[in-house]
């Protein structure tokens, strides 16, 4: 019989003055060696369970605990959270609040350093992790000069020098680009194959839960669904209904009534293949020709970049000659891995940063003609981090703020304001604080806040970062419709899905340099370029493209099969 490392019985938790349970009722098992996922929607319950495990509930969090947590023996609740962390590592979802040492090799010497180890040892364990995890040039580097993807891989690397018997990580790959989230996963599939090392991984992305042993799928403080990877996986119709993303190929293999699901692009080549099945030529070029009529009509340029280039401190160069138009009505998506020039782009299209050399216009009027003030009236920003732009006691007041600065009646405003909370989905929440609502609800407030403005441009930098599935689709949709009622729209993200689904064309950034642009079809037809450039497009966009046509989301390829009814 497998060894239970870690044993939950009937666990349940209230924070403190809450009374809906953050955990209600959790049973679970884990044992020695196993690699389990957890998902489900936001505010499920996922992170209060992570944090039961290494006793920062109850000593950290207070609240009402009932129930038994027995972790390699220990009963949680009477020890410490620093005699957890002899068995116990944790890697947060903030992980650059982890790491406060002036060079890498001595972040990952303060713990084992604080066990009291030799210093032989210490070396030790700082040369095998550093290496481990692909650190181990870097490790003269202050962290603050590592990118996001060798920030986390730097988290890792100190927990896993104190030499754990569990490894917990809540959300390890937020705000990460697709190849910085391969390396970090790839760690953690190497990591799984140590018979040594227990691993609970919390994570939104569906991809990245094929490697594990089991899934558990958590809501509202209840574990609802737990098995193995393959059979969680392909219930398309439970993870939908826990508002967890669903795997593209087995949605597609599903609609079309396969009896068995493939995972994984390679495995829906090959199912596809001995199916019989065929995607009719015509209804794809038909769909391509329809695309690219679409695209033609948007012929009124808002946005031009000539030439532009910009440097921090006059020493880093962020922008190195990029060159491309923005249309109006157009919904553009610009990617590209950490630190490729991609905020630094959009900033220069209100004013927030002015071209060294080059040149932007907006309208047809050089940007350093018009300033901030009044390219603000015409390009709204909404910035990653909601918060960062909140301000006001209530949604109204937040949303009314820029009305009232260009100084429009108290009714005018009203009218603004019940206008651009109804284009969010907000109305009736004029009088709510803002910071009492959940991140997607904030962030909603700071795009209506822009709305109020009525730009005609509008820039989400990082609009679904933080947001479960349910939220990032609701979110997309909604800024779907404002740009099917005239707002042209430009979008940052890491994630690829989104990408796939909304964007009408594509600017891929690298090194500071426009590396690839097109629709979206066309970019994610090249996967080769677009691994250069530290990006991959969706599970099912690469299982479409080993078959010949690039298909976007299953919906539009089951659209286009031969001899079924959709």
């Amino acid at each position: 019989m497998p060894e239970p490392v870690i044993t939950i019985k009937d666990l349940r938790f209230n924070y403190r003055g809450v009374k809906k349970p953050a955990l209600d009722g959790i049973n679970l098992d884990v044992n020695k060696g196993e690699f389990l996922v957890i998902m489900g929607p936001s505010e499920a319950g996922k992170s209060t369970l992570a944090s039961t495990i290494n006793s920062l509930i109850p000593n950290f969090f207070n609240g009402k605990l009932k129930g038994e947590i027995n972790v390699m023996g220990r009963d949680t609740r009477t020890q410490s959270v620093a005699q957890m962390s002899e068995i116990v590592g944790m890697v947060f979802q903030d992980f650059e609040a982890e790491l406060f040492s002036t060079n890498v090799e001595l972040e990952v010497a303060f713990g084992p350093e604080n066990f009291a180890e030799e210093w032989d040892e210490i070396k030790r364990r700082i040369d095998e992790n550093l290496n481990y995890v692909g650190l181990d040039a870097f490790r003269r580097r202050p962290p603050s000069t590592l990118s996001g993807g060798q920030k986390q891989k730097l988290a890792i690397a100190s927990v896993l020098a104190l030499k754990p018997k569990i490894l917990v990580m809540d959300e390890p790959t937020t705000d990460l680009d697709p190849i910085s989230k391969m390396g970090v996963f790839e760690i953690t599939h190497r990591l799984c194959k140590r018979d040594d090392l227990t691993l609970m991984i919390i994570e939104h992305e569906t991809e990245e839960a094929l490697f594990a042993d089991r899934v558990a799928f958590i809501k509202e403080g209840k574990i609802l669904k737990i098995g193995p990877t393959r059979e969680v996986l392909t219930d398309v119709d439970t993870m939908e209904s826990l508002g967890v993303m669903p795997l593209g190929i087995p949605k597609f293999f599903k609609r079309m009534g396969a009896s068995e699901l493939p995972l994984t692009p390679d495995e829906g080549v090959r199912a596809f293949q001995s199916s019989g099945w065929k995607v009719n030529p015509d209804a794809f070029e038909k769909k391509v020709a329809e695309e690219k009529a679409a695209l033609a009509a948007l012929s009124e340029p808002l946005i031009q970049c000539k030439n532009l280039e910009y440097s921090y401190n006059n020493t880093v160069k962020a922008l190195n000659g990029v060159s491309m138009d923005i249309f109006k009505g157009d919904m553009v998506a610009i990617v590209g891995q950490n630190g490729s020039g991609k905020t630094t782009l959009a900033k220069h299209f209100n004013g927030l940063f002015m071209p060294k050399s080059g040149e932007v216009s907006v309208n047809g009027i050089p940007t350093k003609d018009q300033g901030v003030f009044k390219l603000g009236q015409k390009v709204g920003y909404v910035f990653q981090n909601p918060d960062h732009q909140i301000f006001s006691e209530t949604v109204f007041e937040e949303v009314a703020f820029s009305p009232r600065l260009r100084k429009l009646s108290e009714e005018e405003v009203k009218v603004t304001v019940t206008d651009a909370l109804k284009a969010v989905g907000l109305a009736g929440c004029e009088e709510l604080d803002p910071f009492s609502l959940t991140k997607s609800g904030r962030q909603r407030v700071a795009v209506a806040s822009i709305l109020a403005a009525k730009p005609e441009i509008l820039i989400l930098d990082e609009p679904t970062t933080g947001l479960d599935y349910a939220e990032q689709r609701s979110m997309m949709n909604m800024v779907r419709q404002l740009n099917e009622n005239g707002s042209t729209i430009i979008f940052i993200t890491h994630h690829m899905w989104v990408v796939a689904e909304y964007a009408k064309r594509v600017f891929v950034m690298k090194d500071g340099q426009l590396f690839l642009q097109g629709t979206t079809r066309e970019v994610f037809a090249h996967a080769d370029e677009l691994q250069t450039a530290s990006l991959r497009p969706p599970h099912f966009v690469e299982f479409s493209n080993k078959l010949g046509n690039t298909f976007l989301y299953p919906e539009e390829m089951l659209e286009c099969m031969e001899g079924k009814e959709n």
